[in-house]
């Protein structure tokens, strides 16, 4: 059974010009120990899909309108009373969010906010919480940490409040580590440690990650499974070498094309053609139609059928690679 099994997800925003389709049927599953890897473009709703999970998302005007997110085979996530979320929230699963610069509170020294989670989920005392939560800090690279825990959050670079924000995530060994671009405001070495720390912990505890990021190549090395999102949907999934070495859609493919790394010196950058549509907008077909290369007038036909099963548990939404017309391998060739 998986340890979280999410089907038919669907968060709009409900505005004054129109509905906002955020996410719009989004399936997966997440295995104990499994790092599972959300990728795709600004406003693909990698974050709305997992602030989704814990109710974090505003209301109004965001509404979660259907779907089931069942952890551990007992509790729906989309449904549960508030009280049932808040023990899961900061315990079971536990997020570390995209900017930790409006994600910590600037009137709290940092010693307040890390032992909060350890008082409220495991009730221990003043003192053993703080020293397991200077433990945490020293654990992602906080050096001096028993003075540096009673700083307030301005008194951290961005980097080091990213780190306060993974060791707050990580301080009550959740089940469920969902980790929202963490890396981003930290250099290479740091980065490398961090990542370390968090295979460390999946190894000692079974904990299972989302890790949602822009960086195909953190993906590359660190997650089992990829989901790729575009326009709030998932266009792929699959293994890490099945997304990257046998790509089965357009845009998976566009990305990769799209890495720096991956250029020859001197060469122009390549760009996804078009922008992403509007989601305001309802739509049949393939979102991605309006943009892709392959595109023929059935993509957006009533055949189109969404996320598929393509080879085994690989999946696309390319309609072409499903019905056999499209070999993106041998296209490029």
């Amino acid at each position: 059974m998986p340890l979280l099994e999410v089907n038919d997800l669907t968060t709009w925003f409900h505005m004054r010009d129109g509905i906002v389709r955020a996410v719009d049927g989004v399936s997966f599953t997440l295995d104990r120990g499994e790092t599972l890897g959300i990728v795709g473009e600004s406003g693909s709703g990698k974050s709305v899909s997992c602030y989704s999970l814990l109710d974090l998302i505003p209301k109004p005007p965001g509404r979660i309108e259907r779907g089931t997110a069942v952890l551990g085979g007992e509790v729906d996530l989309l449904r549960a009373p508030r009280e049932v979320l808040r023990r899961i929230r900061g315990k079971r699963i536990a997020m570390v969010f995209q900017d930790p610069m409006t994600s910590l509170n600037p009137y709290l020294r940092i010693s307040t906010q890390m032992i909060e989670p350890l008082l409220i989920h495991e009730g221990l005392g003043n003192r053993e919480a703080l020293r397991r939560a200077i433990e945490s800090l020293e654990e992602v690279g906080i050096h001096d940490a028993v003075r540096q825990i009673d700083l307030y959050p301005h008194q951290f670079s961005g980097g080091m409040r990213q780190r306060v924000m993974i060791a707050m995530a990580l301080i009550t060994h959740p089940e469920i580590l969902i980790a929202d671009e963490p890396t981003t405001a930290l250099d290479v070495t740091v980065q490398a440690q961090i990542l370390e720390l968090i295979k460390a912990r999946q190894r000692e505890l079974g904990t299972a990650v989302i890790y949602v990021t822009h960086d195909l190549g953190v993906i590359a090395g660190v997650c089992d499974r990829v989901n790729v999102m575009y326009a709030g949907t998932i266009m792929e999934s699959g293994t890490v070498d099945e997304i990257f070495y046998n790509s089965a859609h357009p845009y998976t493919q566009a990305l990769q094309q799209s890495i720096p790394s991956l250029h020859d010196k001197g060469k122009s950058l390549y760009t996804i053609p078009g922008a992403p549509p509007d989601l305001t907008e309802e739509r049949s077909g393939c979102p991605f139609a309006p943009r892709c290369a392959y595109e023929e007038a059935h993509c957006t036909g009533p055949n189109y059928r969404g996320l598929d099963a393509f080879r085994g548990r690989h999946k696309t939404a390319c309609l072409r690679v499903l019905e056999g017309e499209l070999n993106l391998k041998e296209e490029n060739r």
